[in-house]
């Protein structure tokens, strides 16, 4: 098993990480020299450049991105072009929008490059263990790519969703989900704190984990960033989004919305929760509404392993 692999961000080195560890070999490109450095020690080839990496991948290649969603993958996709030869199969395991996962496919498609998407889910720890892995593209394109995503993957946790886009829709989706499911945890932890009982967060969220309705693994992070720093003191109330930290950039969430509205379907959790992370610079950090916003942030930090301190 040879794949490409370009961008080694905190996802990326990870995937990268663990596809070694299952006896895939990679060839590894990223602009900044330290992660690939990290991944060329633990047995990747480093590639000097674009056309470097593809010169070193068997026919025909298969070459997975991990980038930034918008300009800087088409950027990498157009560099590509130069140098990948018909038949050869790109894969994009970012979350791109997939209005821009067709437009990309039906490009390369010209050229008789072959162009898949595959959504992953699970943060830096799933990459580095396991990920879910949402797949879009052609049957004959996914029966090239299965030996390589049950590698990446967790047990059990990929799957072909359909044409190319699905797997981005689904996982646009999913972060969506996952949008309206912190905001709806942290409001409940926001109200156990005011409440005249003097509650024990730390054992409710452990309670809640224990065959409630709600068990799951966002509980278990929020419980983890509680048993860290109870009252979350050095965790800002400002809630960024993706790798921003503390600034919010739109992104799947805002595109589920926007998908929903082409649809004519209501998504009033998911609305409100992007509008409390917009308006999250607003609220006071000591206040009740600050908590409720550190606990979102807080569990950022969990599972995302984002910049959510002062």
């Amino acid at each position: 098993m040879n794949i490409g692999f370009i961008g080694l961000g905190k996802m990326g080195k990870n995937m990268v990480l663990h596809a070694l560890e299952q006896g895939i070999e990679v060839v590894a490109w990223n602009r900044s020299q330290e992660p690939l450095k990290e991944v060329s020690n633990a047995g990747a080839i480093a590639a000097k450049n674009i056309q470097d990496l593809v010169s070193k991948l068997e026919s025909p290649k298969l070459v997975i991105l991990m980038l930034p969603a918008g300009d800087v993958t088409d950027e990498f996709i157009i560099e590509l072009k130069k140098y990948v030869e018909p038949n050869d199969l790109i894969v994009d395991a970012a979350n791109s929008f997939y209005k821009d996962t067709l437009r990309r496919a039906e490009d390369l498609n010209k050229q008789g490059i072959h162009f898949m998407d595959m959504g992953t889910s699970g943060g830096p720890g799933g990459a580095r263990g396991g990920a879910c892995l949402m797949i879009g593209g052609s049957d004959e394109d996914y029966q090239r790519l299965k030996p390589i995503a049950e590698k990446l993957a967790a047990p059990g946790a990929f799957q072909h969703l359909g044409p190319v886009g699905a797997g981005h829709f689904a996982k646009m989706v999913h972060n969506g989900i996952e949008y309206g499911m912190m905001q709806a945890l942290a409001e409940g932890i926001a109200v156990l704190k005011k409440a005249q009982f003097n509650f024990d967060l730390i054992q409710v969220m452990d309670l809640y984990n224990h065959q409630s309705v709600i068990t799951s693994r966002l509980v278990g992070w929020m419980k983890d960033a509680l048993s860290k720093e109870p009252n979350l003191d050095n965790i800002s109330s400002m809630i960024g989004s993706g790798g921003g930290g503390n600034i919010r950039i739109p992104g799947e969430a805002d595109w589920t919305v926007q998908a929903a509205k082409e649809m004519g379907i209501d998504t009033p959790v998911i609305e409100e929760s992007i509008r409390a992370r917009e308006e999250s610079w607003k609220v006071e950090e000591s206040s009740s509404n600050g908590f409720r916003n550190k606990a979102v942030s807080a569990m950022r930090g969990e599972f995302g392993k984002h910049a959510v301190t002062k």
